[in-house]
């Protein structure tokens, strides 16, 4: 997704004699693909809630730029046992970033919610505005046009297998599964599952990357509830901060719906997934959605299982950094977005494209997401944001 949103900015700054820059369609086996990702500003690790907020901004320019929505506001719900480090973390980076957040006894979000959330004894919830629903096919789609209508040329189903630094004229050179050659003063590496892999062919280190395959579950809404479920009537994207750790979005891409997946998968390499949920996960799952939602959402199992795959990186923070080596600054690599990457996109996309262009980008402090601090310690920046 990365690549596809950084394909806008990139087009828009380059030089107007520059080549047209290539970018490929989103695969079914990628983590882009598939109807919707959410939004959230509830972060332990503050960097993040600026990150949300701009982002946000230009989610909305750009669907005011193409003329169509992709962006589905609603309010975000977190909640957990009351002493949890994520939510008590959470609300003071929300106030420090002066994003107004409430913080709910049970009772209180079984009115606030109208008993559509029943929490345990001695969880809370923590209630902000910054939520929403982004349909990521639809997503990509817009970004694609919006490149193309900028100087972008798409290249489908085209794998990269190398990229070298040619010596002689200072080119990047970008080879293809199809022996097909890119050229470039600068290039920019979005590849998600595969950064481990390519990075490890092109500088010979080794980016800890791990892709993981995240089962996404759609559960049905009993007959009479459906209503109560859709962002008109107020539901909220939401996260359950228990153990399975559980998140999920209105009804929204399959009218009837819900979808709640466990934010966990199994370790696996991007060419080699089961495609199959862990039966021990599920029951999980049944039990919590039994649980947690007063009878109103079908527990016996979901509807539409889909498969994505999620890049993580020991801290969760991401990797967005130059290549170095032979390329310098020539070349960016951004990866490991740890499956909360996708509501970024377009703030990523930014970053990398004045990283490549002029070697700095405003806004945002890169020092988190620097390569160098495996080099000083495996589990990177230590702490999950």
């Amino acid at each position: 997704s990365h690549g596809q949103l950084r394909s806008l900015p990139d087009c828009k700054t380059r030089p107007k004699n520059a080549p047209p820059r290539a970018i490929r369609l989103p695969p079914p086996r990628g983590s882009s693909h598939g109807e919707s990702r959410t939004i959230r500003a509830t972060y332990k690790k503050d960097y993040y809630c600026s990150m949300v907020l701009e982002s946000s901004r230009l989610w909305e320019e750009a669907e005011a730029e193409i003329g169509y929505k992709v962006y589905f506001k609603t309010s975000h719900l977190d909640m957990g046992p009351s002493d949890s480090q994520f939510l008590q973390a959470a609300i003071g980076s929300c106030q420090k970033n002066s994003i107004p957040v409430r913080v709910l006894d049970r009772s209180e979000v079984l009115e606030e919610f109208s008993g559509k959330f029943q929490l345990p004894e001695g969880w809370i919830g923590m209630v902000t505005p910054q939520g929403g629903v982004i349909k990521a096919t639809k997503a990509v789609a817009m970004f694609q046009t919006l490149g193309v209508q900028n100087g972008a040329v798409l290249k489908d189903n085209t794998e990269v297998v190398d990229i070298k630094k040619d010596q002689s004229t200072g080119d990047i050179v970008v080879f293809t599964r199809a022996d097909e050659k890119f050229r470039a003063k600068k290039c920019v590496i979005t590849v998600g599952a595969w950064t481990r892999k390519l990075i490890k062919t092109v500088r010979g280190i080794t980016l800890p990357i791990q892709p993981m395959e995240i089962a996404a579950y759609y559960w049905k809404i009993n007959k009479g509830h459906e209503d109560k479920f859709t962002i008109e009537n107020g539901f909220p994207t939401f996260g359950s901060h228990g153990d399975p750790h559980i998140y999920g979005t209105p009804s929204l891409e399959f009218p009837g719906l819900i979808k709640i997946p466990i934010d966990d998968g199994g370790a696996c390499e991007p060419e080699e997934r089961t495609w199959a949920a862990p039966q021990d996960m599920l029951d999980s799952l049944r039990e919590c959605i039994r649980e947690r939602f007063g009878g109103l959402v079908d527990s016996n199992g979901p509807v539409i299982t889909q498969s994505c795959m999620y890049s993580m990186t020991p801290d969760k923070d991401y990797v967005i950094d130059f290549l170095g080596g032979e390329f310098g600054e020539d070349a960016v690599v951004a990866g490991g977005f740890s499956g909360h990457g996708f509501k970024m996109a377009p703030v990523v996309g930014r970053v990398a494209a004045e990283l490549v262009a002029s070697g700095t980008a405003e806004g945002v402090d890169l020092t988190h997401f620097r390569i160098a601090r495996f080099e000083r310690n495996l589990g990177g920046n230590g702490e999950f944001p």
